[in-house]
């Protein structure tokens, strides 16, 4: 009999814990200023709540309104946990927030206790289900509230929407891309972390967070968005700081975009109502005060986000919203009219980009041929997806969605890859992560390889997504076109500080300058990167010192290069020697090839910038063949120099020729490469 007792106790317990519990007066009859206390809070919470939904309904920000109704609905919910609206209410809440899994529970429970309590109860328990991954369940509860909610207003897209996402997401969770999705622990934090773009070797990250900055906090507890860096060695990110100089204000400080050579940095920010797109400029080890950008771009009749560098840098990509239009944010692009002027033609909308939802961020790939966007439209797995669209014969393609698990049901967004391609880093709320927002890696695996045995040992290893075996995947899509990163400082030579110079890039083969640049004058960091198949020619100047010149060929299909140098500058004073790095010769003779002219032509201006300096031109060869012959050939070699500067309007009394053959070494002749190093031209300065 007890046992009978006991039983009926726990399942009258269990019925009243399920049962949905009313905020009236006859519930709660030894309470009444609390239930008032209650009530005034849900009531209030309900204004927010509408203007929320208003603007969600027209693909709007809803700004603070739903973290204001959040706020009100909870203080309801210390009342009474067991109303079905309510819990139902804060779940929405929590779903239309940047950490959307939070709802699923609130949602979960209001179905438990009144599936009847909303006409969107339907719609929010489907997308509950749709973030747990159980896709087919949340199919038939979309559709059931397809079939009820009978409204003429602009919700259905919606609907159809999830839906769609539901069957994308379970054909590509079936087929997941080569690829493992990594959090960066290190960087992320309980608070929105989003925003990232990386420096073209990998080294450099920025990106936003609005995580305690000192600053006052707003009206429902958060802090505005500040930018933040970190440099990564030995595979591990440091601890995030600040971004130096004026960059950071008291409004949202969005980052956007790293232009290639780590110079100039695109963030947007609410200007009087309003967002805006703004640049800065690294001076030394500070960023400059932002300006906004030109009224093309940052528009005052619109809101504008999420400026892009185009790889050419002429043009600037963003997303900007239009008022009169239930679309919200649109890709579009305006082109300089002159860098000088740096003034813009009027924005193009990118019509084969567009969806009829949220577009944006972007990333134009340095191919100039590569465009990543996130879109909350098109074949999306849930919520905002990235995809990548190619430029062919001058149009954009329609972009395609780059799969699981880059993509989830939840937001994921952004996207910075490496110059390689290898790595990427994206943002996303999916589930397992720190809280809201957080940073992501995505490593690459690149192309399939056939398995030789029935297990394989990976050299890489993934945090989340460890290989079991050795499954067939299918393949991604990785970036084909190959590049190399030149980066490096320059320094001075005897003091070993940074210097502050002046950087030509030159193809040998055309003669043709293809950037001008300046290294870094706190760090004298730089970098840049190049395609591959072609030999370069680099010129370094610098103010009071003699000029730096080499060469490098990168092989065509090379991938993964990096060249990492220390460009050391030498003083223009007397006894000071520097190689002619990119003069060239017919093999055996002293015929100057045409890819000498550049390097021949800084020379000459160098000699008419400093007007009393004297030098001796002279010739090395390596150890092989005749010694008499080295030395012949070595000295015709600097006679040709002599030669064309002279042919220059440089006087000859400036200018000796001397020839060393083998004699001065400045590697070993043991190998290919140090041969390589001893032949070559030098100048020496003799008066100044």
């Amino acid at each position: 009999m007890k046992k009978i007792v006991v039983l009926l106790t726990i399942l009258l317990s269990y019925t009243a814990l399920a049962q949905n519990i009313d905020f009236k007066a006859t519930n709660f009859k030894d309470d009444k200023d609390g239930l008032k206390k209650a009530t005034d809070a849900i009531k209030a919470g309900d204004g927010f709540f509408k203007t929320a939904n208003d603007a969600l309904f027209a693909t709007q920000s809803p700004g603070l309104n739903f973290k204001k109704a959040l706020e009100q609905f909870q203080v309801a919910q210390k009342f009474n946990p067991n109303n079905a609206l309510n819990n139902f209410k804060i779940g929405a809440c929590y779903m239309n927030s940047t950490d959307p899994g939070k709802g699923i529970s609130y949602i979960k429970k209001a179905h438990e206790l009144d599936n009847a309590c909303d006409p969107f109860m339907d719609y929010y328990y489907g997308y509950a289900l749709q973030l747990e991954g159980k896709f087919d369940e949340a199919t038939k509860a979309y559709t059931a509230f397809e079939n009820n909610y009978k409204k003429a207003d602009n919700f259905s897209k919606f609907v159809t929407m999830h839906k769609n996402e539901c069957k994308n997401a379970k054909a590509s969770i079936a087929t997941p891309i080569r690829a493992w999705v990594d959090n960066l622990t290190d960087l992320n934090s309980e608070f929105d972390d989003f925003a990232p773009s990386i420096s073209t070797d990998g080294g450099e990250i920025i990106f936003s967070s609005n995580r305690p900055n000192g600053h006052t906090a707003n009206e429902v507890g958060d802090y505005d968005y500040d930018i933040y860096t970190s440099s990564s060695s030995d595979l591990k990110w440091g601890k995030p700081q600040a971004i130096k100089g004026g960059v950071n204000t008291t409004a949202d400080d969005v980052s956007n975009n790293l232009s290639f050579d780590g110079t100039r940095m695109l963030l947007h920010r609410e200007d009087n109502g309003q967002m805006d797109i703004y640049e800065s400029e690294l001076k030394g080890l500070n960023w400059s005060d932002p300006k906004k950008l030109h009224f093309q771009i940052s528009s005052p009749r619109a809101n504008e986000v999420y400026g892009a560098y185009s790889n050419d840098g002429w043009s600037i990509y963003f997303s900007r919203d239009n008022a009169t239009r239930s679309t919200g944010f649109d890709v579009m692009f305006s082109q300089m009219q002159s860098k000088i002027a740096k003034d813009y033609m009027a924005a193009q909308m990118l019509a084969d980009v567009n969806t009829g939802f949220n577009d944006g961020p972007i990333y134009l790939h340095i191919d100039g041929e590569t465009m990543y966007i996130a879109s909350q439209g098109r074949a999306s797995l849930g919520g905002y997806d990235i995809f990548v669209s190619k430029k062919v014969q001058g149009k954009w393609t329609t972009p395609q969605n780059m799969g699981y698990p880059i993509n989830t049901p939840y937001d994921d967004f952004f996207f910075a890859p490496t110059a390689n391609g290898k790595f990427a880093y994206i943002a996303s709320n999916r589930d397992g992560g720190k809280g809201g927002y957080d940073l992501y890696k995505v490593t690459f695996w690149g192309e399939e390889k056939t398995p030789s045995i029935q297990t394989e040992d990976y050299l890489l290893a993934s945090l989340i997504m460890p290989i079991k075996d050795n499954q067939v995947e299918a393949k991604v899509d990785v970036n084909k076109k190959s590049f190399t990163v030149f980066k490096g400082k320059t320094i001075d030579h005897l003091t070993k500080k940074p210097v502050e110079a002046q950087i030509e890039i030159t193809d040998n083969t055309t003669g043709k300058i293809i950037e001008t640049f300046t290294s870094n004058s706190a760090t004298g960091k730089f970098i840049i990167t190049l395609a591959s198949g072609k030999n370069y020619g680099i010129a370094v100047k610098a103010d009071g010192y003699l000029f730096h010149s080499e060469n490098f060929d990168i092989p065509k299909g090379a991938a993964d290069n990096l060249v990492d140098k220390t460009i050391e500058l030498k003083n223009i004073k007397i006894g000071s020697t520097i190689a002619l790095r990119n003069i060239f010769f017919d093999t055996g003779k002293s015929t100057l090839r045409p890819e000498s002219n550049a390097e021949l032509d800084r020379l000459v201006q160098l000699l008419k910038d400093v007007p009393n300096l004297k030098i001796e031109l002279s010739g090395h060869t390596d150890n092989t063949g005749s010694a008499t012959l080295n030395n012949e050939l070595s000295k015709a070699r600097a006679e040709a120099v002599v030669t064309y500067v002279k042919g220059k309007g440089i006087a000859a009394n400036r200018l000796t020729a001397e020839g060393y053959g083998s004699s001065q070494p400045i590697a070993s002749n043991n190998t290919a490469d140090g041969r390589q190093e001893n032949r070559r031209t030098e100048f020496k300065i003799t008066g100044n």
